[in-house]
């Protein structure tokens, strides 16, 4: 699948969205992952060759999603580094929802990503926060399945107030990024519903 110019500074016209079109994202996981990678290319539609991020990367991308129309989401890239993790839970308090990028071909890292998005999930500040789990260097020969990743990193185990989906992905090229979103926009849209019924309630 090729990104073409789906993604576009266009602003829709649909009627019959809701009004608030913009969403405040956090872009979180290990260091090496991806996750610059993966901003830098839903902002420009292009490879850009990134450093480690010392603290965090924030841009404000308008992303065009199918049938949903024109999107703007406010990313926060924060460093995966071990050192800049505790600082996770404060980019995660009033976020909307949270892309958590793993690297597909390093098992070895798998558990410590692991107890990282298990960390996040059962936070406080993170409680039915959606998770897109984004499997990243899906283009390489030596990647794991998504069923391996799913298994290695208990995704089932989340709890059923974690909604989340786990995306294929390869961020150089931009395969599966755009999807990705559009799970995570449905279940940001499918977990403000649920609020609002909880409230009338």
């Amino acid at each position: 699948m090729k990104m073409g110019n789906r993604i576009s500074d266009q602003s829709s016209i649909f009627s019959n969205l809701p009004f608030w079109k913009s969403l405040h994202i956090t872009i979180l996981g290990l260091d090496s992952a991806g996750k610059t990678t993966v901003l830098y290319r839903l902002q420009f539609n292009e490879f850009v060759n990134t450093v480690p991020t010392k603290g965090f990367n924030a841009e404000k991308v308008k992303v065009a999603l199918g049938r949903s129309g024109t999107v703007t989401f406010h990313f926060w890239d924060v460093g995966g580094q071990e050192k800049l993790r505790p600082l996770w839970k404060s980019y995660t308090r009033c976020t909307d929802g949270v892309v958590f990028v793993v690297d597909s071909v390093d098992a070895e890292r798998m558990d410590e990503a692991r107890t990282e998005l298990h960390k996040l999930a059962h936070s406080m500040e993170s409680q039915g926060v959606p998770m897109l789990i984004i499997a990243n260097k899906q283009d390489l020969r030596n990647s794991m399945t998504l069923a391996e990743i799913e298994k290695m990193l208990a995704l089932s185990e989340l709890g059923a107030s974690t909604p989340w989906h786990l995306q294929p992905s390869c961020a150089i090229i931009g395969d599966g990024l755009l999807e990705g979103l559009e799970r995570l926009y449905d279940m940001i849209l499918k977990q403000r519903k649920k609020l609002k019924q909880q409230k009338k309630k």
